[in-house]
């Protein structure tokens, strides 16, 4: 009889998930390229279908992506970069990435043709689950190795975790924690429009772990705008729940990134967030300051305060202090009752001072190529704080096509200057290994991006943030496929879906949502989130363009 029971639950649960693409999504969306080509051709294999329904009328898949392969080609040409083997077997590389896209949304838009929405919809569920019970255990390995009550603020083992506890939660992705953050801040908007309060608050909640600030700011903004045009009472007060997750996360988990933050916002308004620099000799005490730099007072002062020292001394000799164990209670010369915690200015509770071998890989680059790098070549160089890298990077970018009137309209070309394929191809594991024997680095992007780069993420960690990063998708379009590039997005990707936001529900503040992110991350050639947006997008347009099909859903 129990058998008979779970057989029939068994069969029942198959028919509400599509197995295939949930394994399609947990596979695929593993950071190791190596992981992502065998599965992709495996599935293309189980589903043998190359009907892309490509066209500029209704176009079954977007245009986008045939055309930026075109513009690459073209910039081939008119570049005449085809003498140069290594750039020949860049291009080949990222020509070969644009075609992972295509495949990918294909895999995902024969999901959605094949199944009901309610059958995606618990798919998405479960993928969901499982995330959050990944990042989950990476917290819980966390807790394991550090045995704090709370890692966010654990200061110990040279402050591995303490404001860096956010990156290793990693998820089912194993990427980045700006990619997960990113995939529960999809979750938080649609579990929140589907009135799903438990996995909203879990996306929430995971989302909050990741750390990631600017995600953060990005979905409080997107909660104001729904909480204004397009939620009910029931949903509104969900986003009054989120937020206050968000504060007591911001208060009681994680404080030190109310400073961060606010420092992170400041710079972004151009402002310097470090306190004015105090005179050389405003922190040094009176008396241990020289006499040539005191005045008639300071120096009368500083005789009298050796004088009254001198005194103390000789009528309180000093006594031997009996040291007692650190996690025992003692007894204060006042009678109180303590117990004493471990010293945090000790060497275990600061930040490690020794340099970590993917940042001497670097320096020893830099040290090699002092003459090709403006800026990072320099002997001593401080980034500036007024300016995020980002920002810097975007001007580094008109700067550039105002002095090359020439690439202004299809760009330098692909791995010229901006992406993840030209921090690929240098060959120092920016973004995943590259044969060293093929290594190619433009000069464009020499003296640029990389540049940039190396000027700040070979400094102290303080500077390795996502607003010092030039990593960006508007940024990639402009500088290496120009206008066109830029126009070609607009028109054949943004406009493939956004033509649909009138019936769009999650959709459109999805939409919203992934406009702020592609200022933060070439996340096309990262093959992972722009994958699970398209799939709730496809979704989303389908469901309103059939709404009978919603009566089905469990």
């Amino acid at each position: 009889m129990l058998v008979n029971k779970a057989v029939f639950y068994i069969d029942k649960l198959k028919q509400k998930v599509d197995w295939k693409l949930l394994a399609f999504l947990l596979l695929f969306l593993n950071v190791k390229i190596g992981i992502k080509i065998p599965v992709i051709i495996l599935f293309t294999l189980l589903q043998f279908n190359f009907k892309f329904g490509f066209s500029f009328k209704n176009s079954r898949l977007p245009l986008f992506y045939p055309l930026v392969i075109a513009i690459a080609v073209i910039n081939w040409f008119i570049g005449k970069n085809y003498t140069q083997l290594n750039y020949n077997i860049m291009l080949s590389a990222g020509i070969g990435f644009w075609i992972l896209c295509i495949l990918a949304i294909h895999q995902v838009k024969l999901a959605v043709e094949q199944n009901q929405p309610a059958v995606i919809h618990q798919t998405i569920l479960f993928f969901f689950i499982i995330n959050a019970l990944f990042s989950a255990g990476n917290l819980a390995a966390i807790f394991l190795e550090t045995h704090a009550i709370n890692p966010y603020t654990y200061q110990g083992q040279l402050q591995k975790y303490f404001l860096n506890t956010g990156d290793y939660i990693r998820g089912v992705t194993f990427d980045t924690s700006t990619t997960n953050a990113m995939l529960n801040a999809f979750g938080v908007i649609y579990f929140l429009t589907r009135k799903n309060a438990p996995m909203l608050f879990v996306c929430m909640a995971t989302l909050l772990f990741t750390g990631s600030n600017f995600i953060n700011i990005v979905i409080v903004l997107v909660f104001l705008m729904l909480f204004v045009f397009k939620t009910d009472r029931y949903q509104k007060s969900l986003i009054v729940v989120c937020l206050v997750f968000l504060g007591v996360f911001m208060a009681k988990i994680s404080p030190q990134n109310n400073q961060y933050t606010t420092n992170a916002i400041s710079i972004l308004l151009h402002k310097d967030p470090s306190p004015p620099t105090p005179p050389v000799w405003a922190n040094v005490p009176v008396e241990a300051r020289p006499d040539s730099v005191l005045s008639f007072d300071e120096h009368r002062q500083k005789q009298a305060i050796i004088f009254r020292d001198s005194v103390y001394k000789a009528a309180h000799p000093k006594r031997t202090e009996i040291i007692k164990p650190q996690d025992k209670p003692y007894e204060t010369e006042g009678g109180r009752i303590a117990i004493k915690g471990p010293d945090i200015n000790s060497a275990p509770y600061q930040s490690s001072t020794q340099t970590p071998p993917e940042q001497k890989q670097l320096v020893q680059f830099i040290d090699a190529h002092k003459a090709a790098l403006p800026v990072a070549g320099q002997e001593i160089v401080v980034p500036r704080l007024d300016r995020p890298g980002k920002l810097i990077g975007f001007l580094q970018t008109t700067n550039f096509l105002h002095h090359h009137i020439n690439k202004l309209i299809t760009g330098a070309g692909m791995g010229n200057f901006s992406s993840k394929l030209a921090f690929r191809a240098t060959g120092l594991g920016f973004a995943g290994g590259y044969p060293h024997k093929f290594t190619y680095i433009g000069h464009d992007f020499m003296v640029n991006h990389l540049d940039l780069y190396l000027n700040y993420f070979s400094k102290r960690a303080g500077f390795h943030s996502l607003t010092n990063s030039p990593f960006s998708v508007y940024d990639q379009l402009l500088a290496e496929y120009g206008i066109i590039g830029l126009l070609v997005f607009a028109v054949y990707y943004l406009g493939f879906f956004a033509r649909h936001y009138k019936a769009l529900t999650y959709g459109l503040p999805l939409l919203l949502l992934m406009l702020a992110a592609f200022f933060i991350e070439y996340w096309f050639e990262q093959l992972s989130v722009i994958v699970f947006f398209e799939l709730l997008l496809l979704l989303n347009i389908k469901e309103t363009k059939s709404p009978k099909l919603l009566a089905h859903e469990l």
